[in-house]
């Protein structure tokens, strides 16, 4: 997770790894300049979700006639969407809230960490307003408290039909929902972001269909819980385009399949009725792929964790899905070091690893969150044990990685170009998410541009990516 700051127009750009060591106290002495009326800096962090909600701010903000500006010096005020998930996530929100205060002195607060405000006030106690997640209107009042709102003409002050997006052009977030009605007991999300809340159907496809008029050629399906879509409104039926559709993440995806872009499903909880988008997607429907988050592998542990417990059964599911489909990827994250883990059930999960062969793996040191019933747990493990499981984890899963890229040399595969610089174009195949899987490398390939589908043979492979040649479709 990186601080980033947004100009509208461009794709977001991560913060160096010097950053953080340059965020400025809150003794710091704010900046005296002045922003030119009506301009408003925005920096978001944490996950795509928050990226969205960052997203909707901004459109609003346009649709009213403020500018949105990439520099502190150039803004009136400063809005910073932080991430408050776990204890590294709320130190750098806090950081970056120290740093927009000194660089520009006003500063509104909004997102994840907003829930806590005492905690905010005591650190700094000269941010103008705090607000919690997705509290769009609420953000927008404090801006209009504070900045006064520009003379708007609607003929000059236009806003694209699909809003004002952080993201590069070719590819997006689409957000089905809010809130999540697990009570996983190392999160605490849902006192954040609240249980469930299912967006109309008929609003998703068609913020879909706006993305895709737009020049979009990939969606990226996000919420806290994708496959629970719809269950907090029984699946109601909408409409979309006059036909009914039913608010479910199989009719979604059946939806979305039609407007002939790539379609890629996130944070995929592993309910039964997942086994029915498998089809779709060897069919070529959807994109073979799916991120799903088993966090563990020891029954005893996701019980502990608030998890689904039978693992065999998971490695059975896995198994028919690739039997359906055999170009399926399967992206995951794990949890080593939680309160109580054995050496025994450390193993169990690395066991699993080498059983699922999963394609793409992230893995976190379990870290106690505030406000997570975790943290009550007996047998919390040390940090140097907790380190040791972690790179044991990483180790293991880069050799499957390895193994599993090395296969795909001498194939060819249609990727999508994120970005063409001094050394060549660098693109991703169905196969990998953007910013948190691997890339293709095509070394001195200038004659193409992000956006671009163009067909490679693979030549070179690593534990993370990819090397190829394009070819001729």
């Amino acid at each position: 997770m990186s601080v980033q700051q947004f100009d509208p127009q461009l794709a977001p750009t991560p913060a160096t790894p010097d950053d953080s060591a340059s965020h400025a106290s809150v003794d710091a002495q704010p900046s005296q300049k002045k922003g030119k009326p009506g301009r408003i800096g925005m920096i978001s962090l944490g996950c795509p979700k928050n990226l969205v909600d960052s997203e909707r701010i901004l459109t609003q903000l346009k649709t009213e006639g403020y500018e949105v500006v990439p520099s502190y010096d150039d803004a009136q005020l400063v809005i910073v969407n932080t991430c408050g998930f776990i204890d590294s996530a709320v130190q750098e929100s806090l950081d970056t809230i120290g740093e927009a205060l000194a660089e520009n002195g006003k500063v509104l607060v909004t997102g994840c960490l907003g829930s806590k405000e005492n905690e905010i006030r005591q650190i700094h106690p000269k941010v103008l307003g705090i607000s919690g997640a997705h509290a769009y209107e609420e953000v927008l009042s404090q801006v209009h408290q504070h900045v006064e709102r520009p003379q708007h003409n609607p003929f000059t002050h236009l806003v694209p039909d699909h809003g004002v997006k952080l993201t590069p052009r070719h590819f997006a977030y689409l957000k089905i929902s809010e809130g999540c009605n697990h009570r996983c007991t190392f999160c605490i999300i849902p006192s954040m972001r609240g249980d469930l809340d299912s967006r109309p159907v008929g609003e998703v496809l068609s913020e879909a269909q706006r993305l895709v008029k737009a020049g979009v050629k990939e969606l990226l399906v996000i919420s806290q819980d994708t496959s629970a879509y719809g269950v907090d409104i029984k699946y109601r039926t909408g409409f979309w385009e006059g036909m009914p559709v039913k608010t479910r993440m199989m009719e979604l995806c059946q939806q979305l399949a039609k407007m002939g872009v790539w379609v890629r499903l996130h944070y995929v909880y592993p309910y039964p009725h997942v086994d029915e988008v498998i089809p779709l997607m060897a069919e070529g429907k959807i994109l073979p792929y799916l991120d799903i988050p088993f966090q563990h592998a020891s029954p005893r542990i996701l019980k502990l964790m608030k998890r689904p417990g039978n693992i065999e059964k998971t490695l059975e599911r896995i198994n028919r899905w690739r039997e359906i489909c055999p170009e399926l990827v399967i992206r995951s994250t794990f949890i080593v070091g939680f309160p109580g883990e054995t050496e025994q059930e450390f193993e169990e999960l690395l066991q699993f690893l080498r059983d699922a062969q999963l394609d793409r793996v992230g893995c976190f040191k379990y870290s106690p969150v505030e406000g997570a019933t975790a943290n009550e747990l007996s047998d919390h493990i040390g940090e140097e044990i907790k380190e040791e499981r972690l790179a044991k984890f990483m180790a293991v899963q880069a050799a499957i990685s390895a193994e599993k890229l090395k296969q795909k040399i001498g194939n060819e595969y249609q990727i999508l170009i994120d970005d063409v610089n001094t050394d060549g174009a660098i693109g991703r195949t169905y196969a990998d998410a953007p910013e948190i899987d691997g890339v293709v490398h095509l070394t001195d390939e200038f004659d193409v541009k992000p956006g671009d589908k163009i067909w490679v043979q693979i030549i070179h492979s690593d534990e993370h990516d990819l090397w190829g040649v394009k070819v001729d479709e």
